[in-house]
């Protein structure tokens, strides 16, 4: 039984603020196309998918994806909904300019073996290396999905390393190889620490 709320809470000064994103819905133009992209190439699980109901007969074309969450299934982190009237993607992704609404999607791996294994699969499977950089706050690889988003998958650094002065963090970049052995390279030895005194 629904219980009600008995005192209206009084409106803060300022906007609460959230935990983070807790999903994302994406416009696709093809929904199979992109399901093979999210679930082969970047391993999420289809966990639902919209269906005709008698308060909508005629459902879009859509399916709802979630990551490893330790172990547990989230009720979903992507969402994919099929639009046949969006435009092609340019020919060649890069990381600014693009004419998309979308800039790029970040995946967070578990953890640097895992990233390590994962940029290996996907090097397997001939999949182009976009951009590969050492961030301040993750390693990072960017790739691009079949509608032109670009997607990067990373591991987190530990907040030590970047929580003294995030800023400085956010703003620090390495760019790495895209192709052959080197672009599977992850250098973790004197990794700089923003907002600490200088090594002597």
């Amino acid at each position: 039984m629904d219980q009600p709320i008995t005192d209206k809470p009084s409106a803060p000064a300022q906007a609460v603020t959230p935990r983070g994103i807790n999903h994302l819905v994406l416009n696709v133009r093809d929904l199979e196309e992109s399901h093979r992209f999210w679930t082969e190439i970047l391993g999420f699980r289809q966990v639902g998918e919209l269906k005709p109901t008698p308060q909508r007969p005629n459902p879009p074309k859509m399916r709802f994806y979630s990551g490893d969450r330790g172990g547990q299934t989230h009720h979903h982190d992507i969402a994919l909904v099929e639009n046949r009237d969006l435009p092609a993607p340019p020919a060649d992704w890069k990381m600014f300019g693009m004419p998309l609404a979308v800039n790029h999607i970040a995946i967070t791996l578990p953890d640097r073996e895992a990233w390590s294994r994962q940029l290996a699969y996907l090097q397997a499977r001939g999949v182009k290396f976009d951009r590969r950089v050492e961030h301040g706050m993750t390693h990072s690889l960017y790739i691009h999905d079949p509608n032109g988003y670009g997607v990067e998958l990373l591991y987190d650094l530990p907040r030590e390393i970047w929580e003294g002065d995030i800023d400085a963090a956010l703003n620090y970049v390495k760019v790495l190889p895209t192709e052959g052995a080197e672009a599977l390279v992850d250098g973790t030895d004197n990794l700089p620490k923003f907002g600490a005194a200088p090594r002597g």
